[in-house]
């Protein structure tokens, strides 16, 4: 293999390597959908602080009374700690109201704008959420 090629080489892998991280990484418009607002009602069971975005499970009493299991999307864990939202002061176990908007895909997944505690603290979880329209989403409870 001559330089030139092996320089070639060097540069296609390196712009690889450098692009790999990006398609991880979504937008909010590519996954929710912002014109389906949702509040869910349940129960905090695992949450997992992981970067690019922390997961909470909630546990949600489906139209049968079944359990569901919903993912929601908050902030990433340095912008949920820096909001003063910790395990301590959001613990596993804990009932609450998610207000957030739906995944695109159809799926229990949601990304998390607010959770309202018991005592009526919001707490905001980061992420790209927009602001509006969360309000009027249906209540699954």
């Amino acid at each position: 293999m001559t330089t030139k090629h092996g320089a070639v080489v060097c540069i296609v892998l390196g712009m690889l390597l450098a692009a790999a991280p990006l398609a991880a990484h979504h937008s909010f418009a590519g996954e929710f959908d912002a014109t389906k607002p949702v509040k869910l009602t349940g129960n905090l069971v695992k949450w997992e602080m992981i970067n690019p975005h922390s997961w909470f499970h909630i546990d949600v009493k489906g139209p049968e009374g079944q359990l569901v299991r919903w993912m929601i999307e908050g902030g990433s864990p340095n912008q949920l700690i820096r909001l003063g939202v910790t395990k301590n002061t959001l613990p596993v176990g804990v009932d609450l109201v998610i207000e957030g908007y739906l995944a695109r895909d159809g799926s229990n997944k949601a990304v998390g704008r607010n959770f309202i505690l018991a005592d009526g603290r919001r707490l905001f979880l980061g992420g790209s959420a927009p602001e509006s329209g969360n309000d009027s989403g249906p209540v699954v409870k």
